[in-house]
């Protein structure tokens, strides 16, 4: 039988970081092709109710095709590649507008981020989107995210805002991921097509069984079915991150959920901040970072490694490759992934943070490796 419990069921109370998903079929409406205004204005609600309580919150909405097509007038019927990216470009912005007027009047600034697959497998450009989240969410920026459907193709795409909103989780270092849905959760089988179907309040782990009862269904609006959010749910969980499926479309759903509102969760065993350390640790290095004591001393209270702390550059890396940080004498400490290439961290070595823009030409990051980016 899968893995269930009838306890230990998270509550958004306990996390300081969470992600939102919002489907396509919950922000706009099906017939008309125009936002759904009133909820998004009760959403807008709760996304002030967590912010003033001290929770980063990033929202990963669908929707800007499924705008940009009522404005271009292309029906409901399946779109061409060219017609969706199309749709996409128009919506895009009506979308990061409905959003920004609907949480400026609470005092929220708003971010739009696009991303594609590749911004997510690509160790660079990981990085790069990792830290645009810390510095937006350091400001008490709420980040508005959406796949760029403008330019993805089958090749770089997520395919479905589940997947998205899993990664960006993963990306973000986030402890809670909501998807709000058509459904309240996952069932043993299709509760439209089995009276019999038992719906799963927590999900411990993800069984091959648990798989098995997912199925595919989804509106004429939303791509993913219960199989991507089983799916997006294995992501989130390996990274620490506890996930739920609940229904949306109540006004303040996450008000809902937070009062009792039927779902499903999917528990995590590690925090976001291990899981990242074990990943690190299992990756090979490219290269080694050879410290001063100083540097050592910092890193034991916890800092992250300044250019000034390092002796000398090992190898030939490039930036978000993992490198060996050493002490004085060559004894392995760690493993760390480099924000720059070996060649301007043999430029900046030894050198303030506050010389890094003279020496390279263009400002870089104070850290040569962050804190979050290491393990020991």
């Amino acid at each position: 039988m899968a893995t269930l419990t009838a306890t230990t069921v998270p509550r958004l109370a306990d996390i300081r970081r969470l992600v939102v998903k919002i489907g396509s079929a919950l922000l706009v409406d099906g017939t008309s092709g125009a936002l759904r205004a009133d909820w998004l204005r009760a959403m807008a609600e709760d996304v002030a109710m967590l912010k003033a309580r001290g929770l980063d919150v990033i929202l990963v909405s669908s929707g800007s095709i499924a705008l940009g097509r009522g404005v271009l007038g292309l029906g409901r019927g399946a779109l061409s590649l060219d017609e969706a990216q199309a749709a996409a470009a128009v919506g895009q912005i009506r979308l990061a507008r409905a959003w920004e007027e609907a949480l400026a009047p609470h005092g929220i600034v708003t971010a739009q981020i696009l991303l594609t697959l590749d911004d997510s497998e690509d160790r660079r450009r990981y990085l790069n989107t990792r830290a645009t989240f810390a510095a937006l969410l350091g400001k008490g920026v709420v980040p508005i995210v959406n796949e760029n459907d403008t330019i993805a193709t089958d090749e770089i795409r997520y395919g479905d805002n589940d997947r998205l909103a899993a990664n960006v989780a993963v990306m973000a270092g986030a402890e809670g991921c909501v998807l709000l849905s058509d459904v309240d959760g996952l069932y043993t089988a299709n509760p439209r097509e089995d009276a019999t179907a038992r719906h799963l309040p927590v999900i411990d782990r993800i069984t091959p069984e648990i798989e098995g009862m997912a199925g595919d269904a989804g509106t004429g609006l939303s791509k993913g079915g219960m199989k991507t959010k089983v799916m997006a749910a294995r992501t989130a969980t390996a990274a620490g991150c506890a996930m739920a499926i609940t229904e949306g479309s109540t006004l303040r759903p996450l008000s809902a959920l937070e009062q009792g509102a039927r779902a499903t969760w999917f528990t995590a065993t590690l925090d976001p901040q291990t899981a990242r350390k074990r990943w690190i640790s299992a990756m090979k290095p490219r290269g080694a970072l050879r410290l001063d004591a100083g540097a050592v001393g910092a890193l034991g209270q916890g800092k992250s490694l300044l250019p000034a702390g390092v002796a000398s550059v090992i190898g030939d890396f490039q930036r978000g490759d993992p490198v060996t940080l050493e002490g004085p004498d060559g004894a392995r400490l760690g493993l760390g992934l480099s924000r720059y290439t070996a060649e301007e961290a043999r430029a900046i070595a030894g050198h303030r943070s506050d010389e890094i823009a003279a020496i390279l030409g263009y400002p870089g990051r104070a850290a040569l490796v962050h804190r979050d980016d290491m393990a020991f």
